[in-house]
């Protein structure tokens, strides 16, 4: 399908402010995170699942020996797939009322994205990068309420996101533009221009300002700053390093992450580790604690769930409570 458009970036690096952007051109769809590719790239070919409620062991190894068996072997499994996907998203731009492309911007892609590039190896990738402690400052921000340790312990996504992307970005397997968050955020139309030039689309200066246009609300994505703005800001830029140098419990968990990333998948990122602390440097050592986000119905549901996570996990007797809580439920909605 030549009609198809992939954002691949990981989570709380500008992605939804990237769709808004592109979705406001008037021959992009654009809709809330479909994540229709990640179960299919888990079926057990091309990669696992650790549970399901089947035998994902014994149907992976039989599902490679089905298509070894094929006459054409994996292009014909990849062909299929493709099959799959194009009915779906054939079907969603036959209601754009006439649009050309599809805008698909689901985070997760970015752990699946080799699998991606064979199933749509002439399709268009928009891969997206920000600095990796910007992503993770924003990420222990967005979903722990600030605490950059339970963040870290639940989800370290520079880490996991960085080689697989860099991967992609240093074999370019199908016809990608690399663009930065940064960049954007200081120089929007020109960013944008660049990115509707590889669509082969004419420029529309007005999709800078994204929040005045119409987009399809629900589904996942950036739940806190980007309904607040009508256009990219730069003031998120180096948010973080403000942030971190007022504690040193925060820069320690960051330099630890940042040691176990590879420099050389820094470099293809655009964050060479030589220039990665400069923000950091620029703050020095007085700079004050960050102000506290103002509470709102979101952020109160954060605080809730990230405190009861902690009693729980602390708490045998909950821990197994809820369990046997669980087990009634299923017990109850069997069918």
């Amino acid at each position: 399908m030549d009609h198809l458009v992939f954002v691949i970036g990981t989570p709380r690096s500008g992605s939804t402010m990237l769709e808004r952007m592109l979705a406001s051109h008037s021959q992009i769809y654009g809709r809330p995170e479909p994540h229709i590719v990640t179960p299919l790239a888990h079926l057990g070919y091309w990669a696992n699942v650790e549970k399901a409620p089947y035998d994902h062991i014994l149907a992976a190894e039989s599902q490679r020996q089905f298509v070894n068996e094929l006459p054409g072997g994996e292009k014909d499994y990849y062909e299929a797939c493709r099959a799959y996907l194009d009915v779906l998203y054939g079907r969603m731009l036959e209601t754009s009322g006439g649009m050309r492309y599809f805008l698909d911007k689901t985070p997760a892609y970015g752990l699946v994205v080799d699998f991606l590039a064979r199933v749509y190896p002439k399709t268009h990738f928009i891969v997206l990068t920000r600095h990796p402690i910007a992503i993770f400052s924003s990420f222990a921000n967005s979903f722990f309420d600030g605490d950059y340790a339970e963040a870290y312990r639940y989800n370290p996504i520079p880490n996991r996101y960085a080689p697989v992307m860099a991967k992609f970005l240093r074999e370019k397997p199908a016809p990608i533009i690399h663009v930065k968050y940064e960049e954007i955020v200081q120089n929007p139309a020109q960013e944008l221009e660049k990115m509707f030039t590889f669509l082969d689309l004419a420029m529309e200066s007005e999709a800078v300002e994204y929040g005045k246009h119409e987009h399809t609300e629900g589904g996942l994505g950036d739940p806190i700053s980007v309904a607040k703005y009508t256009k990219p800001m730069t003031k998120s830029i180096e948010k973080w390093a403000g942030e971190i140098a007022a504690d040193s419990a925060k820069l320690a968990i960051v330099k630890d992450m940042v040691s176990k990333l590879d420099p050389e998948d820094l470099n293809v990122w655009g964050y060479p580790l030589e220039t990665l602390w400069e923000p950091l440097e620029k703050v020095g050592d007085g700079a004050a604690p960050p102000k506290k986000p103002k509470l709102s119905v979101y952020r109160l549901q954060r605080k809730a769930i990230v405190g009861f996570r902690n009693i729980v996990k602390n708490s045998g007797f909950i821990k197994g409570l809820l369990r046997k809580i669980k087990l009634f439920c299923d017990v109850l909605l069997r069918d």
